[in-house]
């Protein structure tokens, strides 16, 4: 059997000067020379098992310290640089593992140092966002990633872009009329463009939702996609293809930094024009207002799914003919926020989560089940949530299925004209919420996971309140 061998120098060498002793006083212990030490403590020679063994033989050692990965601090490491500060400072695990090894002490104070760094971050980001709800501007900045630079842009601005409205809007009726959306569709590109549209079974695109071969003209999709999703990644095909210069337009009016960025909105736009194509705008409203924004109707009548009728819903704030301002949050189970769209009204804090009391987190104990509350805030303001769960694509057996929650909603006296007015108007069961735990004040709640920022904890010992974290 071969023998295993490990290079553990920066381990060794610790041992030896933490015993105070010298490269010749070891080295005369273990049986070899000392030039042959010296280059095992500079990983130029292994350390076999049978030195491995004379080591714990003669210094009573631990064998586990000379064979470990630098313990938990090379994962620790790790994290820190993941951050989009320092990607790519490092190119490999390798540098990371040494680093770890030859200096653990100073590793650990580096990831220290970095939790600091990313813990003071939060704080300003939550000071920022409290400094500017109360009007006070704030230059508070980080390191960003392109997808965050998009989100910001599309989050500060209305969910609604002109031009691909009104082009989605005339293509559909020149295109579409009354016949069947996807039927349509296909007939289009394969008559404009030569492009037929296939569907592929998961053995032969098992990690792609759409793929577009230009070599053969034919778009493929996935059979895990509902007909929902297959519809709208068919329609974001026909938009880049017909809206191009409608979609150029409104991503330059974004006046993003990068190359990246401008990809990851171009594909967000041509989201946006798939839906404009799915329910075409004027239809869309008039159909919205007189079956009371009732989201399952609209979803039936325009053979979207909820997810898609929802986010439609959020787009409606043409100037002249704009429906309800409603805002859209998609949480996963973990509470990371995938999506956020529409009316600007609902608070939220850019760190720390969302309030736990929210519809959108029971969601997820009731799938398929929609949840409607009035939701009170901290400074009065009210309003109205509608949460669902949503499905992903298909899951094969033994996969874990994608399951996403979304709230939709609007303020409280918006809400008394839609479908949902029973829950708007039942003040015995209207929820009292807030922003992120870090950001509310709201005294006795049982859901606090974190004491707020702006007040100091309290630390009496003789009384305790009903919140997990007291504070004065």
């Amino acid at each position: 059997m071969a023998e295993r061998k490990i290079f553990a120098g920066p381990r060794v060498r610790r041992v030896r000067s933490g015993m105070g002793l010298t490269q010749t006083a070891m080295a005369e212990a273990l049986g070899i020379s000392p030039s042959y030490l010296n280059l095992i403590e500079r990983n130029q020679r292994p350390l076999t098992v049978q030195l491995l063994l004379k080591l714990a033989s003669v210094y009573k050692i631990d064998l586990d310290m000379l064979q470990g990965e630098g313990g938990g601090t090379t994962g620790q490491l790790r994290e820190v640089f993941s951050d989009p500060l320092l990607a790519g400072e490092i190119p490999g695990d390798q540098e990371i593992i040494e680093v770890s090894e030859a200096a653990p002490n100073a590793a650990m104070a580096m990831v220290k140092l970095y939790r600091a760094y990313r813990e003071q971050a939060a704080r300003l980001t939550d000071l920022a966002d409290m400094l500017a709800r109360e009007g006070h501007e704030t230059s508070v900045a980080g390191a960003r990633l392109p997808i965050d630079e998009v989100r910001e842009h599309l989050e500060r601005r209305a969910n609604f872009f002109p031009r691909i409205e009104d082009a989605a809007e005339d293509f559909a009726q020149r295109t579409v009329g009354t016949e069947d959306l996807q039927g349509a569709l296909k007939a289009w590109m394969k008559a404009q463009h030569g492009i037929a549209v296939r569907t592929l079974p998961v053995h032969a695109m098992p990690n792609l939702r759409r793929r577009y071969d230009r070599h053969s003209m034919r778009l493929f999709l996935s059979e895990r996609l509902s007909p929902f999703d297959r519809a709208r990644e068919l329609a974001m095909e026909v938009a880049l293809l017909a809206l191009g210069p409608e979609i150029a337009a409104e991503l330059d009016a974004l006046s993003l930094s990068g190359p990246e960025a401008r990809r990851i909105a171009r594909f967000e736009l041509a989201r946006y024009a798939a839906h404009a194509l799915m329910m075409p705008y004027g239809a869309f409203l008039t159909a919205a207002q007189r079956v009371r924004y009732d989201v399952d109707v609209l979803r039936s009548r325009f053979d979207v799914s909820f997810e898609q009728a929802a986010n439609r819903l959020t787009t409606l704030a043409r100037p002249g003919a704009a429906g309800i301002p409603w805002f859209l949050l998609e949480l996963d189970h973990a509470g990371n926020a995938i999506r956020r769209a529409g009316a600007h009204g609902f608070p939220r804090a850019a760190f720390g989560g969302f309030c736990p009391k929210l519809g959108i987190h029971s969601a997820f104990a009731q799938p398929g089940q929609i949840l409607a509350e009035a939701v009170e805030m901290l400074d009065g303001s009210s309003f109205l949530t509608v949460s669902r769960t949503i499905e992903g694509p298909q899951a094969a057996f033994g996969e874990r299925l994608r399951r996403t929650a979304v709230l939709l909603g609007c303020e409280l006296p918006h809400g008394i004209e839609t479908v949902y007015a029973p829950a708007a108007g039942d003040q015995s069961s209207k929820v009292l919420g807030g922003t992120a735990c870090r950001l509310c004040e709201r005294r006795g709640c049982l859901a606090r996971a974190e004491p707020p920022l702006t007040r100091p904890l309290g630390l009496d010992e003789m009384v305790t309140g009903l919140s997990a974290f007291d504070f004065q």
